[in-house]
């Protein structure tokens, strides 16, 4: 038993790869939050230009005069 716990202390594989999946999984968390912010205020952007315009946001146009 006192063998099988020395060895697995020399392993470091394993370590490092656990080591990485944490560095990956927060650099995705980063990730998520910062789009997540940025799709939030370029929504709140072009619902202000769109308003602005004389539309509000999720208005259709008013139809064409064809005549």
């Amino acid at each position: 038993m006192l063998k099988l716990v020395r060895k697995f202390k020399k392993e470091k594989s394993g370590v490092t790869a656990i080591e990485y999946g944490l560095i990956a999984a927060l650099i995705a968390v980063a990730i998520i939050t910062a789009v997540g912010t940025i799709g939030s205020d370029l929504k709140a952007k072009f619902e202000e230009i769109a308003t602005k315009l004389g539309g509000g946001a999720g208005t259709e146009a008013p139809p064409s005069d064809p005549g």
